[in-house]
């Protein structure tokens, strides 16, 4: 096994000259638009090749304070000349009269895509984020049917709040509502169902920002593993070490978080730590969970310098935990990451490819971001998307206590892969409907008449969507009648076959005021989420009326729920400073 560790070691391990400047940038060309795949050239590196990333920013470990830089790609003018390397660096490329030419074609797409690109990124120069497209109402009578689906993922919500909480405004794309919701607990439904098999609770209410319409509230819940019984695990530690993690809230917040997971293991389960920065390293080989002070002193000695190359770790990291590998165990690879990758197969098409590769391995990919003005925020919802896995995002050492200490079996062990919800909404009480959040889907109609690409649940975790409708305008319904049937589909761990439950949901509605808690709660997080996005769907509802809802829903007597409202507050403050001077 040792022997196996070090041929992947030296085969890819690239020694890297020492640093002391991290040059860090972007290259776009004339109208703003990012370009990957731009060949940079520095003159202390001589021959030396690197390319721009997929959303076309680098950085380049250097030993000067200044360089000469060379930036060429086919159909662009080439540009050259002198830099200071400890300076953020945005590069632009002119088109050649030929490519410009082509276009001049389609303008209206390509300035509608840029002015999205800035608006998103306005309060985060340097971070990148999936561009999103916000569902829209779509009519029952002609797609009954829609989907979406489950995951733990929970990145925006702790995003977000890092945004707030440093008096920033949040760039739009970074708002994925359904990550908000799945940031909090919701009321389970104690053991009613069969053993082994999901818990369904929905509600039908008035919505606040609307008062002609409904809201729909699907609370799905996770069987829990029996605690007594956890499987055997195989953990890898992926972490990112190089120049741009050098910062208090990347790597050494990482090792915190690391650390108080160790807290957790036990001496059936299996650690190895992978680090990449300059080169590919291994930090620890596979170890009991029961030394943890030998797992506790490699995770300390962690340094953060040089370059990122990711694609060569990622390749190591999978290769001991399938050399490992636990059958019928939790098998996964934890990516700890600003998701900056400068070296080797840097795009974001291209990891993702690599990381396909390993998900019929049975290996699973958790993502861990942390950092702030180079976080790659794409990068690491795409990777853990194909990695069969699950995201989130580090901001302060309370939020890994709850992610990898609190939540650990929800987050690291999975009970359902491939899961998915199909939602068939009755026309004659329906007549429109729009899914909120899961904005990363094209629309609502695409999702359903494609294959819709399920996702990781963890133990005992809850997912709750909600629904906008716009009811039918004439008639009553009965008490018996059904307002829509919801099908989940979803594979075991371990298991190729192909599980369904069924429900349904009786159009019992009330008003919000009168509803459950949680039902208020969750309403409150949505309406957040879409101010923050500045919706067109919100209408004239404004903070005002959302901090009152909220002062009325929120536990006060639970933490996270009180948070909440705080940067209700604090969002006051950022988007609507004039109330504040009048105040």
């Amino acid at each position: 096994m040792k022997g196996f560790v070090w041929i992947c070691f030296l085969l890819f391990t690239a020694a890297a000259a020492s640093g002391q400047y991290y040059l860090r940038g972007e290259i776009r060309d004339s109208s703003g638009r990012t370009l990957s795949s731009v060949k940079i050239n520095l003159k202390s590196k001589g021959s030396i090749p690197y390319t721009s990333g997929h959303d076309g920013s680098f950085g380049i470990m250097l030993t000067n304070p200044t360089d000469s830089i060379t930036l060429f790609l086919p159909g662009y003018e080439e540009l050259k000349l002198a830099i200071d390397t400890r300076k953020y660096q945005v590069f632009t490329l002119k088109m050649r009269p030929s490519t410009l030419q082509k276009y001049n074609r389609k303008p209206g797409s390509l300035i509608l895509q840029n002015k999205r690109e800035k608006a998103s990124r306005q309060s985060a120069p340097g971070e990148r984020y999936s561009a999103l497209r916000e569902n829209d109402f779509i009519t029952a009578a002609a797609f009954p049917e829609t989907g979406y689906a489950l995951n733990v993922d929970k990145a925006a919500y702790s995003n977000t709040r890092r945004f707030l909480q440093n008096e920033m405004h949040v760039p739009a794309d970074a708002v994925r509502i359904e990550e908000m919701l799945n940031y909090f607990d919701f009321e389970q439904v104690e053991d009613t169902l069969q053993a082994g098999l999901f818990q369904c609770k929905t509600a039908v209410t008035s919505c606040p920002w609307n008062k002609q319409n409904q809201l729909l509230f699907i609370n799905l819940t996770a069987p829990k593993l029996n605690l007594n019984n956890i499987p055997a695990s195989n953990l890898v530690f992926l972490i990112d070490i190089s120049g741009s993690m050098d910062q208090p809230n990347r790597l050494p917040l990482l090792q915190s978080a690391f650390k108080r997971l160790t807290e957790n293991l036990r001496e059936k389960d299996t650690i190895s730590i992978v680090t990449y920065g300059g080169n590919v390293a291994l930090a620890l080989p596979p170890t009991s969970g029961a030394a943890k002070k030998q797992i506790n002193n490699a995770i300390d000695s962690l340094t953060a310098s040089e370059d990122t190359p990711g694609e060569n770790a990622i390749r190591v990291a999978y290769s001991i935990a399938k050399q490992q590998f636990i059958p019928g165990g939790n098998n996964r690879v934890i990516l700890a990451t600003d998701g900056d990758f400068n070296v080797g197969q840097s795009s974001e098409k291209e990891l993702e490819e690599l990381i396909a590769t390993y998900r019929q391995t049975g290996i699973y990919l958790t993502c861990l971001g942390v950092g702030m003005g180079n976080y790659k925020d794409s990068k690491l919802e795409s990777l853990s998307k194909k990695g069969n896995g699950n995201f989130a995002y580090i901001d302060q050492l309370r939020e890994a206590e709850k992610l990898l200490v609190q939540e650990f079996t929800e987050t690291l062990f999975a009970v359902a892969n491939d899961a998915s919800v199909k939602v068939r909404f009755n026309s004659s009480l329906v007549h429109a409907y729009r899914l909120i959040g899961f904005d990363n889907k094209k629309d609502a109609i695409a999702d359903s008449i494609s294959q819709l690409e399920g996702g990781e649940v963890g133990s005992g975790h809850g997912t709750m969507a909600v629904f906008e409708l716009e009811p039918v305008a004439t008639g009553k319904a009965m008490p018996d009648q059904e307002l829509a049937n919801l099908r989940l589909q979803y594979k075991k761990p371990n298991d190729s076959n192909n599980w369904q439950q069924h429900f349904t949901v009786a159009y019992l509605p009330q008003e919000l005021d009168s509803a459950a808690a949680d039902y208020r709660f969750a309403a409150v997080i949505v309406g957040f989420g879409q101010l923050l996005k500045q919706s067109h769907h919100i209408g004239k509802y404004d903070y005002d009326q959302l901090l009152q809802l909220a002062e009325q829903a929120v536990n006060k007597t639970d933490q996270l729920q009180q948070e909440l409202l705080l940067l209700i507050r604090k969002a006051i403050k950022i988007y609507r400073p004039e109330k504040e001077k009048r105040n």
